[in-house]
């Protein structure tokens, strides 16, 4: 996996465990540290190829550094920002492995008036999100219209 951004290595739990930094983490740790299930952990694994901790015999999970940081990560996107596990993959996959913060909506991306543009790959789901975000871009433009409306 690449280097973390700075927003990734903040989403990075920290252990009060007495062990070293870059030591391995059983899946409970993990768990337990980012207030999870391990059967989240487990099923994430199925859904994010990226994921993928070290696995000793009986099927025992150790978690790398590196596999802490992409699932303090995932469980941002995913609880903290909205993300489906599908956008929350692709946003993934696009940063090379690291998703970045998203930054702030870009209204002039979109006018109020302009059409709602459609998805190439266009399931129902992704349709509600980017419909969601060019709202989010619509809001944002129109409280900084009315921030500079007050200020006058």
């Amino acid at each position: 996996m690449p280097a973390s951004s700075i927003s990734d290595l903040q989403d990075a739990p920290v252990f009060d465990d007495g062990k070293a930094p870059e030591a391995l983490r059983t899946i409970g740790e993990v768990a337990k540290a980012l207030g999870l299930k391990q059967h989240v952990l487990r099923y994430w694994e199925e859904q994010f190829p990226m994921l993928r901790p070290l696995t000793r015999a009986g099927g025992r999970r150790y978690y790398r550094p590196e596999d802490v940081v992409l699932v303090a990560t995932i469980n941002r996107l995913l609880h903290g920002e909205g993300y489906t596990i599908k956008g929350a993959r692709q946003a993934l996959q696009s940063k090379g492995g690291v998703a970045a913060a998203p930054a702030e909506p870009q209204a002039e991306l979109h006018a109020p008036d302009a059409p709602v543009p459609t998805l190439a790959h266009g399931g129902p789901e992704d349709e509600v999100v980017e419909a969601l975000r060019i709202l989010a871009g619509h809001l944002h433009t129109i409280r900084e219209r009315l921030a500079a409306a007050l200020a006058d």
